[in-house]
């Protein structure tokens, strides 16, 4: 009888514990929802800049994109001396008693007409039925144009009237996200560090510190290396379109690698941790590398923007450098795991 009291018991304190947990677990949430939305109302202050701030790279390549098409009737700021390019004939015209239909494309460069005045001028022979458009051939004069469609803002298109709001608190809140993540670390430290023996909690302030570097330093990379490639390939798809950006699509594709990224990131300070601990060596590592492999390749494949191999490698290439480097961060301070000494 007794026996089977204390068997009750054991399994009530167990349950108990579960409660505990879970409670515990509700308590960080909440903890981390409340910083979040304060964190949100701080950057909702700056949507504007944080917009602007995040817009740079497409307007950029956007930029750089209008000046390798032009379509008769647009004009581009952009537009310098030298610079070669597409000319589309978006409308039927007539170049001397050649009538040029809609749609044609030919090669062609800006050169200078006269001392303020820039034009388009054919790099190839145009055939036109039994008729041909020389090399040479000025088919467009800049001088004295609006740049209408050289402002890469404008390419960027809402298709609603709540959409920019939408856009202002999307952009928003993933920013707050990112300026919460000390707080969210320290959390999630705080959940898990009961199950930690009392010593390898005092690797608490080196886990946010790297983690938090190693998030900003992956937010930079997408931002200045990953993404530029990216949105330029995509752009080159659309040279034969008329291609508007959403201005949503296109931050919710950006903030989203840039997170992913510096998620991606905190892969060296999580392992250094787990080292220290004793839960991962840098033998273990190695003797993982060709599961590791893989599932880069695969993390690779779904927050690559494109299909293509290139693109796909340049998100796996920093990710397997990423793991190169946590096998020499277990080597360095990788130990076994030890209990806390006895009283």
């Amino acid at each position: 009888m007794d026996f089977n009291k204390t068997q009750q018991e054991e399994q009530l304190e167990k349950q108990m514990s579960f409660l505990e947990h879970l409670d515990e677990l509700r308590r960080r949430l909440v903890r981390a929802v409340l910083f979040v939305g304060l964190a949100f109302m701080l950057c909702w202050s700056f949507a504007d800049k944080i917009y602007n701030f995040l817009a740079i790279p497409v307007q950029r390549e956007l930029a750089l994109a209008g000046r390798t098409r032009i379509e008769s009737g647009e004009t581009f700021s952009t537009l310098k001396e030298g610079d070669a390019a597409q000319f589309v004939f978006n409308e039927k015209t007539s170049l001397g008693s050649v009538i040029i239909p809609i749609g044609t494309t030919i090669k062609s460069k800006i050169s200078k007409c006269a001392e303020d005045r820039l034009c388009v001028i054919t790099e190839e022979d145009l055939i036109v039925g039994n008729s041909i458009v020389p090399k040479g051939t000025k088919v467009k004069d800049l001088l004295g144009e609006s740049a209408s469609t050289a402002n890469a803002e404008e390419q960027l298109i809402v298709t609603t009237a709540v959409e920019p709001f939408t856009l202002y608190v999307t952009v928003s809140l993933y920013a707050a996200i990112a300026l919460s993540v000390p707080f969210l670390l320290w959390q999630i430290w705080g959940f898990i560090s009961p199950a930690l023996y009392k010593h390898e909690r005092r690797y608490v302030t080196p886990f946010i510190g790297l983690s938090t570097i190693s998030f900003v330093v992956g937010a930079a990379f997408a931002y200045y290396i990953l993404f530029p490639p990216a949105v330029r390939y995509l752009l080159g798809l659309g040279q034969d379109f008329n291609v508007m950006l959403r201005a949503t699509d296109y931050f919710d594709f950006i903030t989203l690698i840039m997170l992913a990224m510096g998620l991606i990131f905190q892969m060296p300070a999580i392992t250094y941790v787990l080292a220290r601990i004793g839960i991962v060596s840098a033998g273990f590592l190695l003797k993982a590398w060709k599961f590791a492999i893989v599932i880069i390749l695969i993390v690779a494949a779904i927050i690559s923007p494109t299909g293509d191999i290139p693109n796909m490698m340049l998100f796996a290439l920093p990710m397997t450098v990423l793991y190169i480097v946590s096998i020499f961060i277990a080597w360095l301070f990788g130990k076994k795991r030890q209990k806390d000494p006895e009283i």
